[in-house]
């Protein structure tokens, strides 16, 4: 009995049945903060993977910052009533129109932009346009994956997403890139505005909070999109409803975005005053899908619970009614 334990024992290691390290279920798993670490340290070379497909969205957003931020650049005014105070300010000198010749005469730099620059800006916004929602629906697709524990093969699981979701993806890519770039250029706008008036401060706080809202709307949506049928309204109208169900796991989320960001700019901040620029690198390596990985394990687990559980649930209680009755 003792040599058939010390058998079992020695050659235990070879039993395929057992419970690996690398092998979890994500319904014995709460997604703790804690399995957060753990999940992300088993995926962490697979991220690296799909970060480099991912790099695909923002090299368009970095070629335009770069042309607009180390090409030419004008001075001009951004108050258009700057004209008119300065025209009459040479005929008429009174304290009030000096003052308001001051609050008008705030300056911005525009780029000066060759026609080939502009082409170019054209050119990388269409494409950005066109495959935002197949870039997003075939990273969500892998993020997804790697969170339930499937076997996940990054390239090919990337275009199968798109061609499975290929009309869907790009209807609601346009939508969503059309969202995020209204927003961001309103957030842009009152920025620049701000302490002008009133008015002007309420506006920039309330794009402000739309920003975040939208933000964490986008936890849901190629989720939503990938996992059930409905149309966009529905998913759009969903999402909204999981950002407000899911509050504390979204908040986490936009936590650990700031803590993520607050890490890598106080390696900027430490570093590069002593020459050492990997830190304005090392972001690009990762960020992406670690944002992403980030987002699906907030996001994931309140579908799960209010839409998925419940159908199988219901789904096993008519089949079990349905053999009772044979």
């Amino acid at each position: 009995m003792d040599n058939e334990k010390s058998f079992k024992k020695k050659f235990k290691l070879f039993d395929m049945n057992r419970d690996g390290k690398g092998v979890y279920e994500v319904e014995t798993r709460k997604p703790t903060l804690k399995f957060f670490f753990v999940l992300l340290w088993r995926k962490f070379s697979q991220l690296l993977q799909l970060n480099l497909m991912m790099l695909l969205k923002i090299i368009p957003i970095l070629t335009v910052l770069g042309l607009y931020l180390l090409g030419t650049k004008t001075p001009t005014v951004t108050e258009a009533i700057y004209v008119p105070i300065s025209g009459i300010t040479k005929i008429i000198h009174a304290p009030s129109l000096t003052a308001a010749l001051d609050l008008s005469s705030i300056q911005m730099e525009l780029p000066v932009l060759s026609p080939w620059m502009n082409v170019l800006i054209i050119v990388l916004t269409l494409f950005l346009a066109l495959t935002w929602g197949w870039q997003s629906v075939g990273s969500t697709y892998v993020l997804r994956g790697l969170f339930r524990g499937d076997a996940v093969f990054v390239f090919s699981d990337y275009f199968h997403a798109i061609k499975k979701n290929f009309k869907q993806a790009f209807l609601l890519g346009l939508l969503d890139f059309l969202f995020t770039a209204v927003l961001i250029l309103d957030f842009i706008f009152f920025y620049y505005r701000t302490g002008v008036s009133f008015g002007m401060d309420l506006m920039y706080f309330a794009v402000f909070a739309m920003g975040i809202i939208y933000l964490v709307m986008r936890f849901y949506l190629y989720h939503l999109l990938i996992t059930f049928e409905l149309s966009n309204f529905k998913i759009i109208k969903n999402a909204l409803i999981f950002s407000i169900l899911g509050i504390k796991r979204n908040i986490m989320a936009l936590i650990g975005f700031v803590v993520f960001l607050a890490f890598h700019i106080v390696l900027i901040i430490l570093l590069l005053p002593i020459g050492i620029s990997i830190p304005l690198v090392l972001p690009f390596v990762y960020i992406l899908a670690l944002f992403g990985f980030i987002s699906t394990y907030a996001a994931y687990p309140i579908i799960d619970r209010y839409m998925i559980q419940p159908y199988e649930t219901t789904a096993t209680i008519t089949n079990q009614n349905q053999d009772q009755q044979d």
